[in-house]
């Protein structure tokens, strides 16, 4: 019988060890409420403006390429034609790459100019889990069917960080 109470504790204890502790956080409610963003966001709008004007430019000198080219077509040669019929296909594919290419640099940049901020968040996240013992945690922004609020450590988060919150979100600080 004292075998059968032994086990039946043993049991006990290890389903209470191998419990978990799930938390969520709104990282993008974190990174909002951080003064660094401030500095992030001009920085992209300054990038985001050279891009343009690097894109204005080139299209400038693609529309003098085409007007010399109309201009002068009847006094050119073939030979002429040709070779600046092949430059104004290659200025058009050039400003067309350069317009593709600049929301994939602008996006680079911005991951550039964030991963501090994110690596910041996940070191006072980490503190914390291992704190209050969490085993997950969550981001909000993701597809979550159902969490308990009182887990959500994004308030928590900040105040570890030295962030005064200026406005509150659905969040319950734990």
């Amino acid at each position: 019988m004292k075998q059968i109470i032994y086990i039946a504790l043993l049991t006990l204890s290890f389903s209470a060890f191998s419990q978990t502790k799930v938390g969520t956080i709104n990282n993008e409610y974190i990174l909002s409420q951080m003064p660094e963003i401030k500095d992030v966001e001009e920085k992209l709008k300054t990038y985001s403006a050279k891009l343009d004007s690097t894109i204005q430019q080139k299209y400038v000198e693609y529309q003098e390429v085409v007007a010399n080219y109309n201009e002068g077509e009847k006094d050119m040669s073939d030979l002429m034609k040709k070779m600046k019929q092949g430059e104004i296909v290659d200025l058009e594919e050039d400003l067309q790459n350069l317009q593709e290419n600049s929301s994939k640099m602008l996006q680079l940049q911005q991951d550039e100019y964030l991963r501090p901020l994110y690596n910041k968040i996940g070191k006072t996240v980490e503190a914390i889990v291992i704190e209050d013992g969490f085993t997950q945690i969550f981001d909000e922004n993701n597809s979550i069917i159902y969490i308990d609020p009182k887990f959500d450590i994004t308030l928590k988060t900040l105040k570890k960080m030295g962030i005064e919150v200026k406005d509150t979100p659905d969040v319950t600080p734990e």
